[in-house]
């Protein structure tokens, strides 16, 4: 008998399936796009958009994100993964701003990918909590963002 109670069913959220449905339609938007500069400037505006849609305190931090990375770090090149801004190099992601709204979380998350050479002995940390942008915060995210491209 089949039941269609899926209350214990460990699978994906709801959030994270809507993730998986923003990553294939990335995926389509960006197979269709012309030249490199095209891509790239539609990915930024791409970029640029979703940050204007998120939340006011997730959009105020992205925006700051987006600046100091973009500023620091023009090699670069922003585009949205999983349906969030993402900064990639070669086409590999390095580092993406994840909006606490996303995944009903309590706060926001600056991440790096495994291509971030953030190495530090046998571990260290890959993402980081973001509750505010301040000058301090901007300066921690630059100096990450270089040693990930270092």
């Amino acid at each position: 008998m089949t039941s269609t109670d899926n209350s214990t069913h460990e699978g994906f959220t709801a959030e994270e399936r809507a993730a998986m449905k923003d990553h294939a339609q990335e995926l389509k938007t960006a197979a269709r796009r012309g030249s490199r500069a095209d891509k790239a400037a539609e990915a930024e505006r791409d970029v640029l958009a979703k940050i204007a849609e998120m939340q006011d305190s997730d959009r105020i931090m992205a925006e700051r994100v987006h600046a100091v990375i973009t500023a620091g770090a023009p090699v670069l090149a922003p585009k949205l993964w999983y349906g969030m801004p993402a900064y990639a190099l070669d086409g590999k992601v390095v580092c993406f701003f994840q909006s606490a709204a996303k995944f009903k979380a309590r706060y926001a998350t600056l991440g790096f990918s495994d291509q971030a050479k953030l190495d530090e002995g046998t571990m260290w940390a890959a993402g980081f909590a973001l509750t505010e942008v301040t000058p301090e915060v901007e300066a921690r995210i630059s100096a990450l963002v270089k040693q990930a491209l270092s």
